[in-house]
């Protein structure tokens, strides 16, 4: 049965923790509080999209393939960010949300600046498990605040303002790693007399990660809403948040899932569990033959086993954030979708730069200058402006937001098309910010629409279940794949630059497969919508005041 106890919030003498303020919905201290969330976001995705300028100079200093170059950018970093976006999740669900993001940021800002003493590949891959851990604990707990302080009728456009932070970080990533790349060598041609021998990709690290120490403090000093108010759905404080918080790390974290399921799901449980572990092995197993990855396969394999075990403990303990999740057709629309969109995304942003370079010749500097601009540019016009739009069709038809969405595949794919095909470089940049325009404009449109099919006590949960999806087929296989097809091209003796332009121009079939979902979302979304709280009561919630 159900757990129907663990799906209630209920107050206690350790409700300390929570110090959350009745704050107004979506006035001025409301947008301070977005615009210090989106710098937020910015630090992540600097700290995150630097790797994809810096690639060529790693790749020749530790000598690794694309392949390997794809693993630290996607695997490396999405298995832990996904895996510890759970149990993170859950914390900002039961815990001072504001706090969670500071201390966060701290870790993932010391992760990125320690990459910058790697000497190897394997020490280079521990940091961006690091940075991944770190920067699992931000956008969960975003999404949550500003879900809270903004009203339903604006939220796509406040969290669409919010991702902007996603392609401003990788602009600003791209260009500055490519400025430090060549101002470095260019002051230090010969290494051996730079200061303490450090090469230009080290100091890039260096540069980006210290600042986002500072910045947690000002994230600190943030007001905590009161969860729930914008919809008058206030949820009360969970007495044990640290508990809670641990409980939910031990269903996702193997081999403690096994022991933590045998102990609340009994035989049965237990045995379906190793059930799942045998096939996730087999098809680990095939696939690093196939490859000769290991690494690879392994890390994913460990992470999708992880998110099976927390899906059937979630079964147990809280069946009614089980079932919105699970039982709601459009929300399982949405959560493969969406990562379909994001596999190209995350491809083409990852490769572009390592693309013009090898392809058109041109300097780190200028690549990092014109298309970190772009996509910055791009982007952040893109993401707000399809958060605008979205809300606007909102007003007149249910599926406003699945409109916006729908149109993302439509127009990128020719841009990128172009991008990838054209030989005049100007042409190149004008396509790829084109691009970055149109490629966002799903993120706030998404993020929303999984908000709205939710209950406030578990958006930060399915956010981050969400975002696992998200990650794991966007990020975790599609650098990879790219970087894989791309060596097995290359293999075949075609030149690195046009294997890897055939790889990328491969990648953009899964727009297609994107396509099936969102148009399969338009049939169930108004009905989800409209019996939310009747789904939730009938799945045994309780906290509905």
């Amino acid at each position: 049965m159900p757990d129907k106890q663990s799906s209630m919030s209920s107050s206690g003498p350790d409700s300390a923790s929570d110090n959350s303020e009745g704050t107004p919905v979506g006035g001025r201290y409301a947008k301070y509080v977005l615009f210090v969330l989106v710098i937020v976001y910015v630090f992540n995705f600097i700290d995150r999209q630097i790797l994809s300028i810096l690639a060529e100079e790693i790749k020749a200093d530790i000598g690794i393939s694309d392949a390997q170059v794809g693993f630290l950018y996607g695997t490396a970093f999405a298995v832990f960010y996904a895996i510890f976006g759970i149990p993170l999740g859950r914390l900002a669900d039961v815990w001072v949300r504001k706090n969670l993001i500071s201390l966060g940021l701290v870790f993932w800002s010391v992760m990125t600046a320690l990459s910058g003493t790697a000497k190897s590949f394997t020490l280079l891959a521990t940091y961006r498990f690091g940075v991944g851990i770190g920067e699992a604990s931000a956008t969960p707990a975003a999404f949550s605040i500003l879900s809270d302080y903004f009203s339903p009728k604006v939220r796509a456009t406040a969290l669409a303002v919010y991702s902007s932070g996603v392609y401003i970080g990788a602009g600003i990533g791209t260009f500055l790693g490519g400025m430090i790349l060549d101002g470095w060598n260019g002051a230090f041609p010969d290494v051996t007399v730079a200061p303490f021998g450090l090469k230009a990709w080290q100091v890039a690290f260096f540069v980006v990660g210290i600042p986002g120490i500072f910045l947690s403090l000002w994230v600190n000093t943030l007001k905590e809403p009161r969860r729930g108010q914008s919809e008058g759905i206030v949820s009360s404080v969970h007495p044990h948040p640290f508990r809670e918080t641990l409980q939910e790390l031990m269903a996702v974290l193997p081999p403690f899932t096994i022991v933590g399921l045998m102990r609340i799901g009994g035989a049965r449980v237990f045995l379906l569990n190793l059930f799942f572990l045998g096939i996730i092995s087999m098809l680990a197993y095939v696939l690093i033959v196939v490859t000769g990855n290991i690494a690879q396969w392994i890390a994913l394999g460990v992470g999708i086993y992880a998110t099976v075990s927390w899906i059937q403990n979630l079964r147990i303990k809280d069946f009614p954030t089980y079932s919105m999740i699970f039982n709601c057709k459009s929300m399982i629309c949405m959560c493969w979708g969406m990562p379909c969109i994001a596999y190209v995304t995350y491809s083409i942003s990852f490769w572009g730069a390592p693309f013009m370079i090898r392809v058109h010749g041109l300097s780190a500097s200028e690549v990092g200058l014109y298309l970190g601009l772009g996509a910055a540019l791009g982007g952040w016009i893109g993401v707000t402006l399809g958060g605008i739009v979205s809300d606007l069709l909102r007003r007149s038809t249910i599926n406003g937001r699945l409109i916006v969405i729908a149109g993302v595949p439509v127009l990128s794919a020719p841009c990128a098309y172009v991008f990838l095909t054209t030989e005049n470089t100007v042409t190149a940049y004008t396509f790829f910010f084109l691009y970055s325009l149109f490629s966002p404009m799903w993120t706030g449109c998404g993020a929303t629409t999984v908000n709205d099919l939710l209950m406030p006590r578990m958006r930060a949960i399915s956010s981050a279940f969400y975002i696992l999806m998200i990650t794991f087929i966007g990020l975790a296989l599609g650098p990879y794949l790219v970087g894989y097809v791309s060596d097995s091209i290359g293999q075949s003796g075609v030149m690195s630059g046009e294997a890897l332009r055939q790889s990328m121009i491969f990648s953009l079939w899964m727009f297609a497969l994107a396509g099936v979902f969102i148009l399969a979302s338009f049939r169930f979304l108004a009905r989800d919508e409209a019996t939310r709280i009747e789904r939730a009561k009938a799945a045994g919630e309780t906290d509905l005041d």
